[in-house]
């Protein structure tokens, strides 16, 4: 059984950022990168708000300059997934994929989260050329552009209002007759000029030769007055929430309904001595990568401070 002092599981800003500063004060961190090396910036196309980056920068060209940082600190960067935890008592027990064990003095979680999709093939074909999980990120590449946000609550509508102050126009694609979303953020909506609401409307595909020109829509699906058309857009932003990645840690650790992990105010502390949560994992609010990396150096500063106790 092999021990480890400090173990990282996760490798996007907040797992390579923890890493960088737990082996700077000499913690032998060991990550374990899991699904998704890199994490969700992996999938971006282009960055321009993360800082000393003057230049955009891809998401993964940025992830590859992470983890090469991470690298020159000498940290063992392993490629398992993590299938099984006990976090019951310390030092905790890990299982991976490749049928390998280990147990680790303090933790740091930071598996991050996946953005919830409609299921369609042509989100996958069009990823980074026009469809996009997140307005934050890729709001600005479509100023004056014409773009739709698919969902009915309060992500969506936030979003759709944050793209309408980039967009020329916004079209709001709500597969239900009315918004989810609090009272606030509807009339926030519906007084917004360059924000129209599609009610009852789903979407069927996506369409375009060099990214996304256009999106295939059905008005009342199932119903005698059943309706199929074609939306011109040029950029498609799914807003219908994001699942963390935390289902191997709850049977310990405690998450709030939708499976975020909740930390003790603004520290990355769990319910469990010596585990920490960072990045979007434990972030159902602004799931930004520089949010993410200062969240892995608060874990990894605590982690610190906790096997100094030990």
């Amino acid at each position: 059984m092999e021990h480890i002092r400090c173990l990282i599981i996760g490798s996007g800003p907040a797992g390579y950022t923890a890493a960088i500063y737990a082996s700077r004060a000499n913690l032998n961190p060991v990550v374990y990168e899991g699904i998704q090396p890199g994490g969700q910036l992996t999938i971006t196309d282009s960055i321009e708000n993360f800082p000393g980056h003057p230049e955009e920068i891809s998401g993964p060209d940025l992830m590859d300059l992470m983890r090469q940082q991470v690298e020159k600190f000498g940290v063992e960067i392993r490629q398992n997934i993590c299938v099984k935890t006990d976090l019951s008592q310390a030092p905790y027990h890990f299982w991976f994929d490749d049928e390998s064990e280990v147990t680790a003095d303090a933790v740091i979680i930071a598996t991050g989260a996946t953005a919830k999709f409609l299921g369609l093939d042509d989100e996958k074909k069009y990823m980074g050329q026009g469809v996009s999980a997140c307005a934050t990120c890729d709001g600005f590449f479509y100023r004056k552009r014409t773009v739709a946000v698919v969902g009915g609550g309060d992500t969506a509508c936030g979003e759709a209002i944050y793209l309408a102050g980039l967009a020329a126009k916004v079209y709001l694609i709500v597969r239900k007759p009315f918004l989810r979303a609090s009272k606030i953020m509807q009339e926030r909506v519906m007084n917004n000029p360059k924000i129209e609401v599609l009610f009852e409307t789903n979407t069927l595909g996506l369409y375009g030769e060099n990214g996304v020109e256009g999106a295939h829509l059905v008005h009342r699906k199932g119903e005698a007055d059943e309706r199929k058309y074609d939306l011109p857009i040029d950029g498609f932003f799914l807003a219908i929430g994001h699942k963390p990645n935390s289902d191997i840690f709850k049977p310990w650790i405690e998450t709030d309904e939708t499976g975020f992990i909740k930390t003790e105010g603004a520290s990355p502390k769990t319910n469990i001595p010596g585990v920490f949560a960072a990045g979007d994992v434990a972030d159902p609010t602004y799931r930004q990568a520089v949010v993410a990396a200062a969240s892995g150096c608060k874990a990894a500063m605590e982690a610190e401070k906790y096997l100094m106790e030990m």
